[in-house]
């Protein structure tokens, strides 16, 4: 009994332990980053020079890519579709995203 105990103590302490280190040490998505990889083709085939289209989208989002067009496999709807979202949602700051075709 003594050690059923032990261990239910224990694991409620962990357990405490974990929730509270996964509240501090989360991380902060961007919902765009999310959304505009959505809006690409989704192939992964790195031929716009970043791993994938999740870092292709953060590219974007963070301003290093001023191009969408450097996805090859991209066709002009995906274009389309990323340079209006990115019109109605911002930076956090207020600034908007210069991006182009």
């Amino acid at each position: 009994m003594a050690a059923t105990i032990t261990l239910a103590v224990m694991s409620l302490l962990l357990g405490l332990g974990l929730a509270y280190a996964a509240e501090i040490f989360k991380v902060e998505v961007d919902e765009r980053m999310e959304k505009v990889t959505e809006l690409l083709p989704g192939y992964n085939c790195g031929a716009c020079g970043y791993p994938g289209c999740s870092g292709f989208a953060e590219g974007i989002v963070t301003g290093e890519v001023d191009k969408v067009s450097l996805c090859k496999p991209g066709k002009d709807e995906h274009y389309d579709a990323i340079i209006e979202y990115l019109k109605d949602h911002p930076n956090p700051d207020g600034s908007k995203i210069n991006i182009s075709k």
